[in-house]
């Protein structure tokens, strides 16, 4: 007997993306696993895996809503959803786990009801967009480091949150780029690049064990400048940054704190020294459970991106006022609507009246608390849609592995707002 698993999606049949991290990647297979769970072929990337390993190859009966933690027709649930938002005097829509579909629809939903909105991601996405609103930037694609980076220079351990970012870029591949040089800023390089042919790695120190002194004294050695106890290590660096065919700085805006904005934009001081006599880009990491979709659809749909308030005065746009972590902590909102349709994770204890669209296997919201619960389809899973890469300028199209009964985000957010338009 044959115990090979079904295939469920098949590389050589067309390409399946990966919804579960925005490197997006569609060059792997799926199949039904021994006990009934999607599993991932030809990668071991753990991200997939977990994602993976939340759905059954062939879904089972559809989750039904809950209203107050009793089950409800879709129609009840909707309606129950709507009425909530209608008591609302300042709503809430967090999470935003979606794809652009469901963002289109969320738009048009926080506009409708005068909420207020931000990403789960919502503290990494403005760690990167502060930085390019106050200097602007220089960013890079996946293709371009893959085809022609000679040096990365990497202020964080991708792979632990992207785990293909180095397959994705063909480090490696010497008939790409013969030699590559990987640099890691003050952390320990990945087993992932052990062996790989072409490829130097090497470690530098923190200047005085600091990432922004370190970073602001290489931007000035790169604009050429004396900087008194640089050390020689970061003066052999910046040497090695000008003399390159094709400088990277690879970083991630959600590791680099509280005030990571002052540091991004010393990243992209570096890229522009070096720009002046060589060629360099940035490219960061992040967007992840749909944040750089949301950011891109939000923006051109109205000119702003999340942490935007649609009050009765026009569109209210503050970063730091509107972060939603400030707007539950002061009490400035009274209700909450957050979509997760990628994770069964529960969105965070506020004791807020809430409205929750997410995966089925969602914890239920504690009993008490006012509120919705409607189990929606993931995209790339059980829906097509669309998502965009990590380097922006991508839009990546999703098909579902198999057919599921829940609707998605999409389709509930416009049933809500048809809803709300009643009254």
């Amino acid at each position: 007997m044959d115990d090979a698993p079904d295939v469920v999606a098949d590389p050589a049949a067309g390409p399946w993306t990966c919804p579960f991290c925005t490197l997006l990647c569609d060059g792997f297979g799926v199949a039904a696993g021994p006990d009934g769970r999607l599993q991932l072929q030809g990668s071991d990337c753990p991200r997939a895996q977990r994602g993976l390993a939340q759905f059954a190859a062939q879904p089972g009966n559809a989750a039904p809503p809950l209203v107050n933690g009793t089950p409800a027709t879709p129609e009840a649930a909707v309606a129950a959803a709507a009425q909530l938002l209608r008591r609302s005097r300042l709503p809430l829509f967090g999470g935003l786990g979606t794809d652009v579909a469901g963002a289109r629809a969320l738009y048009r939903l926080v506009e409708r009801s005068g909420g207020v909105s931000d990403h789960m991601n919502g503290p990494a996405l403005f760690t990167a967009a502060r930085a390019l609103q106050d200097r602007g930037g220089y960013t890079t694609t996946l293709a371009e480091v893959r085809n022609r980076a000679d040096l990365i220079v990497c202020l964080t351990r991708p792979t632990e949150n992207f785990p293909e970012f180095f397959r994705r870029c063909s480090v490696g591949d010497t008939s790409l780029v013969p030699n590559r040089r990987i640099v890691y800023l003050g952390l320990e390089p990945e087993a992932a690049l052990q062996g790989l042919p072409g490829v130097t790695v090497d470690q530098l120190p923190l200047q005085n064990g600091d990432l922004f002194t370190t970073l602001s004294t290489l931007q000035a050695l790169c604009a050429d400048r004396v900087v008194p106890g640089a050390g020689q290590d970061l003066v052999d660096l910046a040497e090695a940054l000008v003399a390159a065919q094709y400088t990277v700085l690879v970083w991630e805006p959600g590791r680099l704190g509280e005030h990571g904005a002052l540091a991004a934009e010393v990243i992209h001081q570096i890229v522009n020294a070096i720009n002046h006599v060589a060629r360099a880009a940035s490219l960061a990491l992040g967007g992840n459970e749909g944040a750089g979709t949301v950011q891109q659809v939000f923006a051109w749909l109205s000119g702003l991106s999340t942490r935007t308030h649609c009050s009765p005065l026009g569109l209210e746009h503050d970063p730091l006022r509107h972060d939603a972590r400030r707007l539950v902590a002061q009490q400035d909102v009274d209700a909450l609507f957050w979509v997760n349709a990628f994770h069964a994770e529960p969105p965070p204890p506020t004791g807020l009246p809430l409205v929750l669209l997410g995966h089925p296997g969602t914890p239920p919201p504690p009993a008490g608390v006012d509120s919705v619960f409607i189990p929606v389809a993931t995209p790339g899973i059980g829906q097509a849609g669309h998502l965009f890469r990590t380097d922006g300028t991508v839009l990546m199209p999703l098909r579902a592995l198999r057919p599921d009964p829940l609707p998605g985000v999409a389709q509930v957010v416009a049933a809500i707002s048809a809803e709300f338009e009643k009254a």
